[in-house]
């Protein structure tokens, strides 16, 4: 190899980052353009690059009749020349979004024949995006996204309930921009296993196939303690007494144009090449390797043993193990005054990794890298982690314990300790987890 190997891990995943870059997508784009307006909404923690590189790539001359608004997690925000970036908070939503939601509904209700709505959407836009249907205020919304995210469901269970309580996710946005006649592009950045619109943000310009039934058995499969007035409308939309999202057949989504310019299966495939020319082996195990981080990692260490034992011919070293996909952190067996006490710390990334070093122990020929592709991993600023042979010796100098850091769901504090920790900073982009995990000769 060319590189040493932990290098190696970092510069795979930077390979991946370029792959999904918003620049180099929409430079290959051929974008439309309407003689009226071009108005441009968005939101997610890609949105303003998003944003930044529609418009160097816009035709100059039609420059002036582009306008808009975007919103992205704090941050993570660049400047735009024509479209206005704002911030807000992402998982939990807040006020500032909220305003800015409404702002986006208000636009959108300004368009008229002859006008374009261009919608930039990736992960992250389910939160940023919250404008809650009448009868369900900020805190309530805020409540339950606390309880959805505590429970371990998958984010597409999660995107089922928000679509529900949304006035502009689950194809609404579309079917707004539609009805006062104006053309709908929508560009999105996938997150998602399988790269489906729909649950990408919560497919604001989408149809929806879910309904307000599947979204009180999410409620009830998760145990989640909504509140009440959650209940009182999901419960009136499944009798029929709420109009149902927009489904595939509605008159909205005729002529749309909406394309996935970035996804985890082209990033996977970037690192994968770059593995080859190291002269590694790579094998893409998939981009929709999901479940709860530490299961994952198990399954993982499984394969790592087998590449180890030399008894599989599939499986020989050097190779590296390449996977995406969003795992999860089920917070819901930790009690209110253990999280007052110790805070968990570190996401899905980290808390993967730490369970796939205790899997394997000190391994001489093992090294793995787990970070979330927009560069910041949970509830720290940190992208995720990596780990070496010599991670468990530092870490065990220290007297740490890998099995009480589980179990406080602190993955962060472990490699902090035992500086492990990657930092990119906010990245622009955001096509989900990127996992690799080297074994060597």
């Amino acid at each position: 190899m060319l590189f040493a190997p932990r290098e190696a891990l970092l510069e795979s995943f930077h390979c991946a980052l370029r792959a999904a870059d918003p620049a180099l997508a929409f430079s290959r784009l051929r974008l439309r353009t309407a003689r009226g307006r071009n108005l441009v909404v968005g939101a997610g923690k890609a949105s303003a690059h998003m944003a930044l590189a529609l418009e160097r790539s816009w035709p100059q001359e039609a420059l002036q009749s582009l306008s808009g608004l975007v919103l992205t997690r704090y941050g993570h925000a660049v400047s735009c020349s024509q479209i206005e970036v704002l911030e807000a908070a992402h998982p939990i939503p807040d006020a500032a979004g909220l305003e800015a939601a409404s702002r986006v509904l208000a636009l959108a209700a300004s368009l008229q024949a002859g006008d374009q709505l261009i919608a930039l959407f990736s992960g992250g836009g389910s939160a940023l995006l919250s404008l809650p249907v009448e009868g369900i205020t900020l805190e309530d919304l805020r409540t339950l996204t606390v309880q959805l995210l505590a429970s371990g469901a998958p984010i597409q269970a999660m995107n089922v309930v928000r679509k529900h309580l949304s006035r502009l996710q689950g194809g609404r946005l579309a079917q707004l921009a539609s009805a006062r006649g104006a053309q709908i592009s929508a560009y999105l950045i996938s997150d998602v296993a399988g790269d489906e619109p729909s649950a990408i943000a919560s497919g604001p310009c989408s149809p929806d196939p879910s309904t307000y039934q599947d979204a009180l058995d999410v409620l009830h499969q998760w145990q989640i303690r909504a509140p009440q007035s959650v209940w009182v409308h999901l419960q009136a939309g499944a009798r029929g007494n709420r109009p149902e999202t927009p489904k595939a057949d509605a008159a909205c989504f005729h002529g749309l144009h909406q394309e996935v310019i970035a996804a985890p299966g082209q990033s996977l495939r970037a690192a994968a090449q770059f593995w080859q020319e190291q002269g590694v082996r790579p094998l893409i195990l998939g981009d929709t390797v999901t479940g709860e981080a530490s299961q994952v990692a198990l399954v993982m260490a499984a394969l790592v043993r087998e590449a180890l034992s030399a008894n599989n011919p599939s499986f020989k070293p050097p190779l590296v193990l390449l996977s995406g996909g969003e795992c999860t952190v089920n917070l819901s067996g930790l009690e209110q005054a253990q999280i007052a006490k110790h805070p968990p710390r570190g996401g899905r990334c980290s808390e993967f990794l730490l369970a796939l070093l205790e899997a394997i122990g000190q391994q001489p020929r093992v090294y793995a890298l787990a970070a979330d592709t927009d560069g910041i991993d949970g509830s720290q600023d940190n992208a995720g982690a990596c780990f070496d042979p010599q991670s468990l010796m530092r870490a065990q100098a220290k007297g740490l314990r890998i099995r009480d850091y589980l179990l406080a769901h602190d993955a962060w504090g472990f490699f902090q300790a035992s500086d492990d920790l990657i930092y990119t900073g906010p990245t622009g982009t955001n096509v989900n987890d990127f996992r690799a995990i080297l074994i060597t000769e």
